[in-house]
């Protein structure tokens, strides 16, 4: 969030943005799995005997996969998907399971506390989708000014239908309130899963060690920058000035609950004073918490947020590009934006695409996570760590991910293919944020259930336990590679030393015979004896049916970038 005039308030901790606690935004936007075997009616008391349990059977308190396993009584690959997401979320980049190679993540395994905090949260309700607030207006991105508008039929009534609910992800002020309250509401039971109590004085004298009081910073942040440099207990009173050769004395849990509980109820009323000035105050350009930008006008509001997050959203109808050096932060969202051609060539650790239609959004290298959202008739192209999708219908996923794409909610008609894409840095972006070109999971898709215990709709009975739709994969007669423009970086357009993942053995041989095809179609046309009158017309009809096919396969969008102003 940007950071506005200072408002008045009564607290001290609200006004120095050093001090103001945030939620980690990353636990509760991608480290939420629909498994109900996660989710306890009574966590505390059961989280605590599962820690006690998982405490007895490890050496060094942390635990692999089977351990997991045995101990939530979850298939071993449910198991593993606890591991790699854990890997993707945990706050320390020091943390042995976030620094561990692909194949040693089971061995390295995850720390009990780490794990208990993870599945505390799965208890989370994520805020409802909101309408825009003027929900005619953007009912339908449809009709509007485009050059190659005079080509493209009506929506459908069923499309129609779909566009007049279209969601609206939640601003981030109310996101970040609703995390926090979570939090304030919680706080107590998370300090006890992990305290501890003093030898020889029983349960109720329970405190906490450096140790496990760092853990917290898997929920929680401060400053706008969070704890960059420094541990979670630096940006504590306790243990701020602590030798570090020299073991720091244990805080009473109480003194630690309380302290947090403070610094929560404040930036709470942080938020709420600030989301008050706004809405009486004009609006900003840069503001990513006023309402959504108008979807059916070409105005594009891009922001970047002061705790590492870029938001591009209402983009329709055109083409838009970032490169690394636009990004400020190593997160980007695209929101709501419909018909265009999106291009973020850049390394990041997370991404999310939300309620984006009829769109090409190629994303650069996400070492992290990315989630793609009530999104329909988009094509995603990303290098990742993994990938979840949730919700969208008619979608391609062109994929080079280290881990198994994560599939939930209610999906229809997903695609899954290799791979198609290149450009000058991509491999140099890769290796920054770690993704491993040798290891392509594309055609692995976990279906986890249909229904979302993470949100807050209510469901008929009986239907927790059914299955989402997986995603096939796109048959490799109809598989393309895409081409980023040139101006954009994608200089090279070769299919086969330019893109980093090995393409599968059916694939690469139906490009090898598409090239051959256009080879032998070329020669042909080159040494055609033909009148002018019927040279223009095989000219005119191949226009006609390079057009039919820019139109029915979605890749009109990439023309979007020669249009005028």
């Amino acid at each position: 969030m940007t950071e506005p005039t200072e408002p008045s308030t009564s607290s001290s901790l609200a006004r120095d943005p050093t001090t103001v606690v945030h939620p980690r935004r990353e636990p509760f936007e991608h480290g939420l799995l629909p498994i109900p075997r996660l989710i306890f009616s009574d966590p505390t008391q059961t989280l605590i005997s599962l820690k006690q349990k998982l405490l007895e059977l490890s050496s060094n308190q942390r635990v692999d996969s089977a351990a997991i396993s045995e101990s939530l009584q979850i298939p071993i690959e449910h198991a593993r998907l606890v591991l790699d997401t854990l890997a993707s979320i945990l706050h320390s980049d020091s943390e042995p399971l976030v620094a561990a190679k692909l194949e040693e993540i089971d061995s390295v395994g995850v720390d009990v506390h780490d794990l208990v905090l993870f599945l505390y949260i799965q208890s989370y309700k994520r805020l409802l989708p909101r309408t825009h607030k003027d929900s005619a207006a953007v009912a339908d991105v449809w009709p509007s000014t485009s050059a190659f508008d005079g080509y493209l039929s009506a929506l459908s009534p069923l499309q129609l239908v779909r566009s007049n609910s279209r969601r609206f992800m939640p601003s981030q002020a109310d996101e970040e309130a609703h995390q926090l309250s979570y939090l304030q509401k919680h706080l107590a039971n998370i300090v006890s899963l992990l305290a501890e109590p003093v030898e020889g004085e029983g349960e109720e004298s329970l405190v906490l060690t450096m140790d496990r009081f760092e853990h917290l910073g898997f929920l929680i942040r401060f400053g706008d920058k969070g704890s960059e440099g420094n541990s979670f207990s630096q940006c504590s009173p306790f243990f701020a000035n602590s030798d570090p050769d020299m073991p720091a004395v244990p805080v009473p849990a109480a003194q630690v609950h309380d302290w947090l509980l403070q610094n929560i109820v404040s930036a709470l009323e942080y938020i709420s004073e600030r989301t008050s000035s706004k809405e009486n105050g004009p609006a900003s350009a840069s503001d990513q918490d006023v309402a959504m930008t108008d979807a059916s006008t070409v105005s594009v509001k891009v922001s970047t947020g002061t705790r590492g997050a870029s938001f591009i959203e209402g983009i329709s109808k055109s083409s838009y590009a970032k490169h690394a050096s636009d990004i400020k932060g190593s997160s980007v969202k695209v929101l709501n934006c419909h018909e265009s051609a999106i291009y973020i060539l850049a390394p990041l650790r997370y991404a999310t695409v939300y309620g984006c239609s009829d769109a090409t959004i190629v994303l650069g290298a996400v070492g992290k996570a990315v989630r793609v959202e009530h999104c329909e008739r988009v094509h995603v192209i990303v290098a990742a760590k993994r990938i979840c999708i949730a919700n969208c219908r008619e979608c391609v996923f062109f994929l080079g991910v280290n881990q198994q794409p994560l599939i939930v909610g209610d999906n229809h008609k997903l695609q899954v293919a290799p791979y198609n894409t290149f450009y000058a840095q991509l491999e140099e972006h890769m290796n920054e944020v770690r993704i491993v070109p040798s290891v392509n999971r594309w055609n692995e898709p976990l279906a986890l259930g249909m229904v979302d215990p993470h949100d807050s709709l209510s469901h008929p009975a009986g239907v927790s336990d059914v299955q989402t739709e997986s995603a096939t994969q796109v048959d490799p007669e109809q598989f393309t590679n895409f081409v980023i423009p040139s101006w954009l970086g994608g200089e090279s357009t070769g299919f086969k030393k330019d893109n980093p993942f090995t393409l599968p053995d059916a694939y690469m041989a139906s490009q090898h015979k598409n090239h051959k095809n256009l080879e032998e179609i070329r020669k042909l046309l080159r040494e055609a004896s033909l009148e002018e009158s019927r040279k223009r017309e095989l000219s005119s009809a191949l226009h006609v049916y390079f057009k039919d096919w820019l139109y029915a396969s979605g890749n009109i969008r990439q023309l979007y970038c020669l249009q005028g102003d």
